[in-house]
């Protein structure tokens, strides 16, 4: 005969100590959950006191550590069916995925329930004393547990059976004492008390606290805030009001204001790439963002994302027969997601304004890549040891010239509980639930964009820098100086042998020196010509095929037995002219062969520019771009060949005419000051300016800010021009020399040595 009875579950008392002490992984996690319940009650402030600590930062006897805010307290019943009712569903019960606090409307952070066992990592005697909005009653909840042993399996020394229901918790009801209106007193800053929110006493300590300890969970909770989220993400957080702070023994720990400014200069000033406003579209398959201000888009299904190795591992299948494979990539599904990433230089040169002192990278080593949901931080993401995006171990899988360091990376990552439903939280706060595809898609949807910048824009940067390094080798001449050191030191031994080796290679490093000069000049000469050919070609090609469909419309006439004098005058005449101003054209063009390129003279600027005008007519009508030309003192003259000041003028029209087709402004305009009596030529614009990044490096070889279409090519070879003849050519600093507001360029005509 089979029989059957219902059962229940009845867990033990220990369930409390894997609930709070084993599941939380340490004191820091535990205040921050507690500080995430006070979020989630709509409070503006929240304060954690450390009280009768030791000198040294022991616990005492009478420790306590409170937590106190002006959220919307807690009523009995809430008392009573949520607070004491573990896993409690009642944040699941708000309305849909988007689950909201009642006032503030925000997105609620805890909805397992247990984050309130998270005091009893800290203590063994928790007291919580709450009042509601508008509730003439408070109430005071024990949680004594100091008569129990740490695993509660003994009361005051008598080892006994002992389950959760057998734990008895006190709740009384009195007039409010401590949850009324008075200030409360930090330093030197003052807080309003309402008479509304929750004090959270602990006592009975547990754990040790140390200095290092406490400024650990002051930097933990210091990016928690709002406030530091909107340094990264400035449009997309709301003025939500929710300060954190730490008091010691009575004094307030430090001012987190400082620290913030500190991070924000970093942010703002020290990184050579800022990945902003960055978004990846899970329905479009695309990532969206900003690389120093310029927008860039990536398609998932692009050659530059699928050339790339882990994207490639990870999301690329093999499907169909044996015979009869093919590859294919499945689609992510982790949900949209927005970010902000800082890169940064750590190499010891001082080499550029972006690098970076002792200070400065120690700072940054304290910061990984952040994870926020909703606005408020996933722990422990972000923290100096936590490489939870793996990047160490994919530089050790591939080369780490394909990824970025954790080291010199500074990044936030922000998701929410709508557009990302499979990226949950692990039950002990410990960061994402690896459970399906989702948070493994995630990560490697930002490993992905992390080697992308760093193989391209990244690589970019250090190819730029190392560019820029051999240029000063040579403009400084630090090997013939180094060579001249050499001679002076072996002089000093009486080394015969080895000064006779040093000279023999001092002569043949001369040879090849001027040897390499030559090549680069005509290199440089034969580059500038074709930049410069390219330019007129537009308009000759244009007339070339005007001139042959005047041919052919005279030929048919003619062969129509069409033979009026007069109009085949008129005609020939039409031919004629076109023919005389590709003529023109090439005349102009053909001042910048190298033949032509020896003979100094001097040459009026404003003669060449009519030659320049006439090549730009076209195109400056066509833009309604004004061509102003202004002359102050004596005729401007320059001792030097037309191929230099023809290139000069040309490249610096090019410039100009692409950023200006980049705004949309009615009067644009192109301005050029001829001041004879300086020596000096000033050529302005007012498209978009030039960008701080770029403005130390415009002039240097294969730079553009132009993207795929530029060469950058064309400053650089009007510059290295102008140097041949001691002349130069730099960005307007003077406010005298800035003629409007977009790009200004000075070209000094005055020879070095010949200021006078």
């Amino acid at each position: 005969m089979q029989t059957e009875e219902n059962l229940k579950i009845r867990p033990y008392a220990r369930l409390l100590t894997m609930l709070g002490d084993q599941l939380i992984k340490n004191e820091r996690v535990a205040l921050v959950e507690l500080v995430k319940n006070t979020y989630d009650a709509d409070a503006s402030w929240v304060t954690i006191n450390f009280e009768n600590f030791g000198d040294n930062y022991e616990i005492l006897d009478d420790s306590k550590i409170i937590i106190e805010d002006n959220g919307e307290g807690m009523t009995a019943d809430v008392i009573r069916n949520s607070w004491m009712n573990p896993a409690t569903p009642c944040k699941l019960n708000k309305g849909g995925p988007a689950r909201k606090s009642k006032l503030k409307s925000r997105t609620l952070q805890g909805e397992k329930g247990i984050g309130r066992f998270s005091a009893l990592k800290l203590g063994k005697n928790v007291k919580i004393i709450t009042r509601s909005r508008g509730s003439d009653e408070e109430y005071v909840v024990n949680f004594d547990f100091s008569s129990y042993d740490e695993d509660f399996i003994s009361h005051n020394g008598e080892i006994k059976e002992i389950f959760l229901d057998d734990i008895n918790i006190s709740m009384a009801t009195r007039e409010p004492e401590l949850i009324i209106e008075k200030d409360l007193r930090f330093g030197s800053q003052n807080i309003k008390r309402e008479n509304h929110g929750t004090r959270i006493e602990i006592s009975d300590l547990k754990g040790r606290w140390t200095e290092k300890r406490i400024t650990s969970v002051y930097d933990d909770l210091a990016k928690l805030s709002p406030t530091f989220t909107k340094l990264f993400f400035k449009d997309k957080c709301e003025d939500d009001q929710f300060e954190i702070i730490i008091n010691y023994n009575g004094s307030k720990w430090r001012d987190s204001k400082d620290d913030i400014e500190e991070f924000k200069n970093l942010i703002e000033y020290s990184p050579v790439l800022k990945i902003e406003d960055g978004n990846f579209n899970n329905e479009l398959l695309e990532y969206k963002f900003k690389i120093n201000g310029d927008p860039v888009k990536l398609e998932l299904k692009s050659s530059e994302i699928r050339g790339l190795k882990v994207f490639n591992d990870h999301f690329k299948m093999n499907i169909g027969s044996e015979n009869n494979k093919r590859e294919v990539y499945r689609d992510p599904d982790c949900g949209s997601f927005n970010f902000a990433f800082y890169i940064f230089d750590l190499t010891n040169k001082k080499e550029n304004v972006k690098s970076l002192d002792k200070e400065e990278k120690e700072l940054i080593k304290k910061h990984r890549i952040y994870l926020f949901r909703d606005g408020i931080r996933v722990y422990p993401y972000g923290d100096p040891d936590d490489d939870w995006l793996e990047i160490d171990k994919v530089r050790g899988n591939i080369r780490a010239s394909e990824m970025l360091s954790n080291d010199q990376t500074i990044g936030i990552i922000e998701i929410s509980k709508n557009q990302n439903p499979n990226l949950n939280d692990k039950t002990n706060r410990e960061g994402l639930i690896e459970t399906g595809d989702a948070t493994r898609d995630f990560i490697k949807l930002i490993q992905t964009l992390l080697s992308y910048i760093r193989k391209n824009r990244y690589q970019e940067y250090i190819d730029l820098k190392k560019n820029r390094r051999e240029q000063e080798i040579y403009k400084r001449n630090f090997v013939q100086t180094e060579l001249s050191s050499l001679k002076e030191h072996l002089s000093k031994s009486g080394d015969n042998e080895a000064i006779a080796l040093l000279n023999q290679a001092e002569k043949n490093y001369t040879i090849e020196k001027n040897y390499l000069e030559t090549r680069a000049e005509i290199t440089e000469d034969l580059a500038g010509v074709g930049l410069a050919v390219e330019t007129a070609s537009h308009d000759i090609i244009a007339f070339l095929s005007k001139a042959i469909k005047a041919v052919d419309n005279l030929s048919g006439e003619v062969l129509h037995g069409n033979t009026d004098p007069e109009y085949l005058f008129d005609e020939i005449s039409s031919v004629k002219g076109i023919l005389s101003f590709i003529e023109g054209q090439f005349s102009d063009v053909q001042l910048l062969f190298r033949s032509s390129k020896k003979r100094r003279r001097n040459i009026r600027i404003d003669e060449m520019l009519k030659k320049v005008n006439k090549i730009y007519r076209k195109s400056l009508s066509e833009e309604k771009i004004a061509l102003n030309i202004i002359s102050t003192g004596s005729p401007l003259i320059a001792k030097t060949t037309d191929a230099v000041v023809l290139q000069l003028l040309i490249n610096l029209f090019d410039n100009s005419f692409y950023w200006l087709k980049t705004i949309d402004i009615p009067d644009k305009e192109i301005r050029i000051t001829l001041d004879g009596s300086q020596g000096k030529l000033i050529f302005s614009d007012n498209g978009p300016g030039i960008s701080e990044e770029d403005k130390p490096y415009i002039f240097s070889s294969f730079y553009s800010g132009k993207g795929e279409e530029g060469r950058g090519l064309g400053l650089y070879i009007a510059r290295q021009l102008l140097e041949r003849h001691d002349y130069s050519i730099d960005l307007a600093e003077l406010n005298s020399e800035e003629k409007l507001s977009g790009a200004n360029f000075v070209v000094n005509f005055v020879a070095k040595g010949d200021e006078n």
